[in-house]
């Protein structure tokens, strides 16, 4: 009785080692297979990466590519997994379901996330904007810094870094300025009351030759009496430079600033200030 208790234990220990060994050997040679899988995906998705990033146009793919690229990972290590525990006896229904309530649960948790991800393939898919642009987004307005997986960030005129969810910009009207091909310049030159009539029409004159004489303004411009103010009468021009910078139009206000000043000067038509008229009553 003994003898038989002991060879039927000897039985039962051998085949315990001989799955022990199995179990053991196929999760080496699975982790093997995810770990070569893995190096190639990476080989793949870099090639990718510098095909896109050296494309004329900077396509909007080759920013998505490391999010596909822990899609694929995980597809990967999840077939892989999967496989090895149904070879081993396990359910593989049981195994999705239970993948299916953790998913369900990390959904949750993650739900802001997962918005912002989605928010990302939206504004890169559709061209909303690209590293380099000048945007207005939510009141915010800069220069696009970096655009991640979660997020865009925006550097302000007065150099301070934003960081905006791209689901919010995805939701969110946006004002990409450098799409514009012209930017505008809408400036006015407030004159005296007693101008004369012909210089008036001179000081109408002067910013036409001012404006025509510049090779970076576009000549469908439009110059003229804009309003009759508190204390001046406003010339006004409104026209377009052949600018998508915002530091450049700054500049070329300036100079049609400068140099009509000093042509009003030379002509003696004089500048209007704030002033009051009062009447007494005798």
């Amino acid at each position: 009785m003994i003898d038989e208790i002991l060879a039927y234990t000897d039985k039962i220990g051998k085949l315990l080692s001989t799955f022990k060994v199995s179990l053991i050997l196929g999760a080496i040679v699975n982790l093997v297979i995810i770990v070569v899988l893995f190096k190639m995906t990476e080989m793949l998705m870099r090639k990718l990466q510098n095909k896109f990033s050296s494309s004329e146009g900077n396509l909007p793919i080759g920013h998505i590519i490391p999010i596909l690229e822990k899609v694929v990972k995980f597809l990967i290590a999840f077939v892989i997994i999967a496989s090895f525990l149904q070879s081993q006896g396990y359910s593989l229904t049981s195994l999705i379901a239970g993948f299916g309530i953790t998913g369900l649960a990390i959904g949750f948790a993650a739900q802001q996330t997962i918005a912002s991800m989605f928010g990302t393939i939206s504004i890169l898919t559709d061209k909303v904007f690209r590293i380099g642009d000048y945007v207005k987004v939510n009141n915010v307005e800069g220069y696009v810094e970096s655009i991640s997986v979660r997020s865009t960030k925006i550097r302000t005129l007065d150099n301070f870094l934003i960081t905006i969810p791209n689901d919010t910009c995805a939701n969110s009207i946006i004002e990409n300025v450098s799409k514009a091909s012209k930017r505008k310049i809408d400036i006015s030159f407030g004159v005296t009351y007693d101008t004369p009539n012909e210089k008036l029409q001179e000081a109408q004159d002067i910013v036409r030759a001012v404006v025509t004489e510049r090779q970076d303004i576009h000549k469908d411009f439009h110059i003229f009496i804009d309003k009759l103010d508190s204390s001046s009468i406003n010339v006004r021009f409104y026209g377009y430079a052949k600018t998508k910078s915002f530091f450049t139009v700054l500049d070329i206000r300036g100079q049609i600033y400068q140099e009509v000043i000093k042509r009003y000067r030379a002509a003696g038509i004089e500048f209007a200030f704030p002033s009051q008229t009062i009447y007494m009553a005798k």
